[in-house]
């Protein structure tokens, strides 16, 4: 059995040498080329650590093959990656690298400009340099990676947290071994798969396509971000390129189904898709699966806080447009725990917090114990000994058949285009960091895919200064995009803001 990710990959390589394994643009690249310009960044990496293992390494480069090489170049140095967006404002990815202190950042020229203006104190290794042509020496790289165990970090993947500044989230090799061994078999992934990638490094889903290439000798297209402004290239790239899997946010497959794109492009040889991340409405699913008859669809759910996800849903049935579609049951080696509020698990339908435990747990967030231990907690159904669960705050029911359906929150983190984002978090910079307003609240329009913030301000300010002012410091996806003003918020019997009636309004309800 294989315990660590170069593991996998020193076999497909030997497998797989000819076979292309990125498709970048015109750029095309060879597993043997990948491999051996991997390795030879894995070797500079160990130089520029003096041969330390399992220390953080970042990663500041578009998506690319540049990106998918350092990527595995940290696994085979004995590291682990943490990948951060480029396009985020500079001061919050100053904010991720203070709170994460990585050993080292391996960057490219241009972004190498870019992170000039953090004055950082972290080495800066720049991948431009390492041209994959020198001779590597592989008792250096080869020595870290026989040190690696199953439960050591593979990456760090960052999420929104309430206190105005992300959390790392820690993964290691062992939890996505687990999903790779289970989902290739119960969801049958072959090893001739040609991936079309669309989600950004910074997603957990990402790290599973790369998953799927080092262990399964899988082709990953990139799709180029500008695409998903226009749906019909996206489509059109995939046709050309003989794309058989994709795994998904529905946000995307939602606007190909309004534009009724699959009817102008037929993908013959797409034959699985997954989709996670948020709620896909099932008018819009259902037109997918009508226009791509035969193709395997499967809806995963789970946070970050679980590695990849905890549960899957094979949609073999008919499914109204009015009807959710399940989450499903858990994969493999994952237990789900449904608890009531007195921390007692559900009887039938009731609804519940839905808890996961098993070895997909991610091992906390990185630098940050006092968040690690109000998450990551003891089992309240078991005082035997110690058993640690991670509690969602997802809200969940099973039905008659024993499908488990999502229901929503029990606070106030939220599922936008892909991206987990907790609304606290935009709230503490509005009205604590920024003082932009006296006070305000955040809510989520579902129904628009809109961020909506009311606020009281004894001000004119504009909302285009808002939106500015927030530019500054978080991405584009987090920025409000409806603004509405009140003479007072509501408030509810405890003298708190209502923010459920404000939920309310800004849904229709």
């Amino acid at each position: 059995m294989f315990i660590n990710l170069a593991e996998y990959f020193d076999l497909t390589v030997k497998k797989y040498p000819s076979r292309i394994a990125v498709v970048d643009g015109e750029h095309l690249v060879s597993f043997s080329q990948l491999y051996e310009q991997s390795l030879e960044v894995s070797r500079a990496i160990f130089k520029t650590l003096k041969g330390d293992f399992n220390n953080l390494v970042a990663v500041f480069l578009a998506k690319s093959v540049k990106s998918i090489r350092a990527n595995i170049a940290i696994t085979y140095s004995g590291n682990f990656y943490m990948n951060l967006d480029i396009k985020a404002p500079i001061a919050r990815t100053s904010g991720i690298l203070e709170i994460n202190r990585p050993r080292l950042i391996i960057s490219d020229t241009e972004g190498i400009v870019k992170l000039q203006e953090l004055n950082l104190a972290i080495p800066i290794l720049n991948i431009d340099q390492n041209s994959g042509s020198n001779i590597v020496d592989r008792y250096h790289v080869w020595e870290n990676v026989k040190k690696l165990i199953d439960t050591d970090p593979l990456c760090i993947i960052n999420t929104s947290g309430s206190t105005g500044l992300p959390k790392g989230v820690i993964l290691n090799h062992r939890s996505f071994i687990d999903f790779i061994e289970w989902s290739t078999k119960t969801l049958e992934i072959g090893e001739d798969e040609v991936v079309g990638s669309l989600s950004p490094l910074i997603f957990d889903i990402y790290s599973f396509e790369l998953c799927m290439l080092m262990s399964r000798g899988s082709t990953i297209v990139l799709i180029p971000e500008i695409h998903s402004a226009f749906p019909a290239n996206i489509l059109k790239l995939m046709l050309e390129k003989s794309v058989t899997f994709i795994f998904w946010v529905p946000t995307i497959m939602v606007n190909i189904a309004n534009m009724d794109l699959l009817s102008k492009f037929h993908l013959p040889d797409l034959k699985t898709v997954w989709f996670a991340g948020e709620v896909f409405p099932t008018k819009q699913f259902n037109y997918w699966k009508k226009n791509l008859d035969g193709t395997k669809f499967v809806n995963l759910y789970g946070p970050i806080e679980i590695t990849l996800d905890c549960t899957y849903y094979i949609v073999d049935r008919e499914l109204r447009d009015d009807e959710p579609i399940p989450i499903g049951f858990p994969c493999r080696n994952t237990s789900i725990l449904i608890l009531n509020d007195e921390n007692k698990a559900v009887v039938g339908s009731e609804l519940g917090e839905l808890c996961v435990r098993g070895s997909s747990l991610a091992m906390g967030y990185y630098n940050n114990p006092e968040k690690t231990s109000a998450a990551f907690v003891q089992n309240p159904l078991n005082i035997s000994y110690p058993e640690i669960i991670y509690r969602t705050g997802d809200l969940v029911h099973r039905n008659e058949a024993g499908e488990i359906i999502f229901k929503g929150r029990k606070d106030s983190l939220i599922k936008h285009l892909g991206y987990r984002i907790e609304l606290g978090e935009i709230e503490h910079v509005i009205i604590n960091k920024l003082k932009l307003v006296e006070n305000g609240c955040v809510v989520y329009n579902l129904n628009k895919k809109e961020i909506v913030l009311f606020y009281e301000s004894a001000e004119n300010i504009e909302v285009s200064e808002i939106r500015k002012k927030l530019s500054e410091i978080f991405p584009k996806y987090m920025i409000p995009g409806g603004f509405i003003k009140m003479d007072e918020l509501p408030r509810n019997a405890n003298g708190k803001v209502d923010r459920l009636l404000l939920n309310n309004n800004a849904n229709g309800k």
